[in-house]
């Protein structure tokens, strides 16, 4: 997941670079004061993951390193 394409300041949310144009796998995050929110984009309302910056910098690298695989 890319999440360098724009650094939101206020909350802006905006897709992963890995979100299909097809329907599937719309990821959106948003960088806020404290940390990262997620949500799926077919959802706007719906429930959202909140990250503090440690711990998303920690899951993006897990991510990039391949090591989120289910045991």
């Amino acid at each position: 997941m890319s999440t360098t394409a724009r650094t939101c300041s206020r909350g802006e949310w905006f897709k992963s670079s890995y979100s299909n144009g097809s329907g599937g796998e719309c990821v959106e995050a948003a960088f806020l004061a404290l940390g990262t929110a997620v949500r799926d984009s077919k959802h706007p309302r719906g429930p959202r993951l909140t990250f503090t910056g440690p711990a998303w910098d920690t899951f993006v690298t897990a991510l990039r390193q391949d090591r989120m695989r289910a045991a």
